[in-house]
């Protein structure tokens, strides 16, 4: 084998690792393990704009003067170790948001606020269960510490949901859950 086909050999195999590794590093993202991102959201509130008697649905309850806590959770473990506090906030103006409080979890690629209809369960059996049946996602995860909240959508049935995730869409797995009990 010549001097020059060989060198072509040995550039080739170098270019092919070095965009695999960046690849890799891309896919993967490894530093956000090191990286933490705080966020630090008051409880929202929001004037009553519905009027006296009625809801935005029609019927004919008031909606409450303060904000109220209508479900709420602790977060277990999964893939990465997860600690916090979930709750389910009704607003003065009838509107949603669920609010996490004290989160504490292992920052990463893709990850995401599910709504879920899935049960939660402890351990490796519980890590990839929440795309199963239905979810909804509130967006992405704004920091993996901190307190932070995230408007449901207008009309969405909480009936339907039963617990939440911090989901890595990237890996189709749960870093923690929380089991939603109805206050």
């Amino acid at each position: 084998m010549s001097r020059v086909s060989r060198r072509g050999i040995t550039v080739a195999v170098v270019a092919a690792v070095v965009l695999g590794l960046g690849g890799g590093l891309v896919w993967f993202q490894p530093w956000k393990l090191w990286v933490d991102e705080t966020v630090s959201e008051a409880l929202p509130t929001a004037p009553a704009t519905t009027p006296a008697g009625t809801s935005p649905t029609g019927t004919a309850s008031a909606p409450p003067a303060a904000p109220q806590e209508v479900a709420s959770g602790e977060l277990i473990s999964h893939e990465h170790s997860t600690s916090g506090t979930v709750k389910i906030i009704r607003l003065p103006d009838g509107t949603h948001t669920l609010r996490l409080e004290n989160l504490d979890t292992s920052n990463g690629p893709d990850l995401r606020v599910w709504l879920t209809d899935a049960p939660v369960k402890e351990g490796v059996a519980g890590w990839r269960v929440f795309d199963d049946g239905r979810h909804l996602s509130l967006g992405k995860l704004k920091g993996n510490k901190g307190d932070q909240n995230y408007v449901l959508p207008e009309g969405t049935d909480l009936g339907a949901y039963s617990s939440v995730s911090i989901w890595c869409d990237r890996f189709d797995v749960s870093f923690g859950a929380a089991e939603l009990t109805r206050v």
